[in-house]
């Protein structure tokens, strides 16, 4: 059996990763420290509270003395480090939190790392330090997708905090031996995403019949990744990969966010038996400041020595996330708080 630390797991991707690994590794137990902010629920993981392989802590990772007694207590054979405050829009209204819990808050769970495994030696220990692929900045409409080499160029708060993270990260495999992995992922859809990015947010405006703001023009190009296709990549990484490297994680599905818009509004009206277009709600909001044009990432790393290719079409999951959030309203309405409604009003009624 393997004990592995999670932080962040009753956010979106973590969430999907602990139930991932219940299902795939029963060789695995899991402990969740999470600080449960605005986008952490618990009770993303009602069905495993009984469960003796799943543990949960409430607690930070920037409280270096609990993460000390967890490491202590539990010698973990391995760190996933998903934690982190991740929306570009929060970003740029409050950077401040930003640098505490991505950069800060890594540097942590870094140093707490670093003592466990120089005090207790687990043999295959892996630090496995979870980022996204927008601290490579942005892409022309003809560029070639980001490698793993492609030089950092972060435009945002959030991803120059993301930037910071890797290359501490990275630092402490060089400097401390710290067997450290850096991924880098594409835009991450699925259950269990807080209904402020994108996909969430159309799908819930379209059922409450509000207007789907688009930033711009709506030709901004993500590459779109599944979060199941995430989660099974992570965990082979974290089996699979050279210490001190970097791989990156796509979907190979590129698409332009108004074409994802108007994907969503077909979608839904077809599911939900509604006459007319919900296209007809899509609005166009001022632009996002530096808003990068597009995203890509080459994979091939990823496929070639991991042996990871994604399996879900963007089609096929984008109905299958649909059809999730319509049958769990409850959950969406328990999260759509005060502060909630006021954050989209503030960003979007512009």
């Amino acid at each position: 059996m393997k004990t592995i630390l999670v932080t962040g797991g009753s956010g979106f991707i973590g969430t999907n990763f602990v139930k991932y690994v219940m299902t795939h590794y029963p060789q695995w137990n899991i402990l969740n420290l999470d600080a449960l902010t605005y986008a952490g629920n618990p009770e993303n993981h009602r069905e495993l509270s009984d469960d003796p392989r799943y543990t949960f802590v409430h607690g930070d990772i920037l409280d270096a003395g609990l993460l000390k007694k967890l490491f202590d207590a539990h010698r973990f054979d391995g760190v996933f480090h998903f934690a982190a405050e991740s929306h570009v829009d929060r970003s740029i209204t409050g950077p401040e939190v930003f640098l505490n819990t991505n950069i800060m808050g890594t540097f942590k769970l870094l140093e707490a790392s670093l003592s466990h495994f120089r005090k207790n030696k687990p043999a295959d220990f892996r630090f496995l330090h979870v980022s996204t692929d927008e601290v490579y900045g942005s892409l022309g409409f003809e560029d070639p997708a980001f490698r793993e080499d492609t030089p950092y160029d972060p435009s945002s708060p959030y991803s120059a905090s993301k930037a910071s993270s890797d290359h501490f990260a990275k630092a402490y495999f060089k400097t401390y031996g710290l067997p450290v992995v850096v991924t880098n992922c594409s835009n991450n859809y699925g259950p269990y995403q807080f209904p402020e990015k994108l996909i969430p947010l159309v799908i819930l405006n379209i059922l409450d019949k509000k207007p789907l703001p688009v930033y711009g023009k709506g030709e901004n190009i993500r590459d779109w990744l599944y979060v199941a296709d995430h989660c099974e990549a992570l965990a082979k990484v974290f089996e699979k990969g050279t210490a001190g490297e970097t791989y990156n994680i796509g979907g190979g599905e590129e698409k332009n966010n108004l074409e994802v818009v108007q994907t969503l509004c077909d979608l839904v009206d077809q599911k939900t038996g509604k006459n007319g277009t919900s296209r007809d709600l899509i609005t166009f909001v001022a632009d996002r400041p530096g808003h990068d044009i597009r995203y890509a990432i080459n994979s091939d790393k990823t496929r070639d020595e991991i042996g990871f290719t994604a399996r879900y079409s963007f089609e096929q999951a984008l109905s299958d996330t649909i059809d999730w959030y319509l049958e769990n309203l409850d959950w969406v309405r328990s999260i759509q708080t005060g502060e909630y409604r006021q954050w989209i009003e503030k960003q979007y009624g512009r």
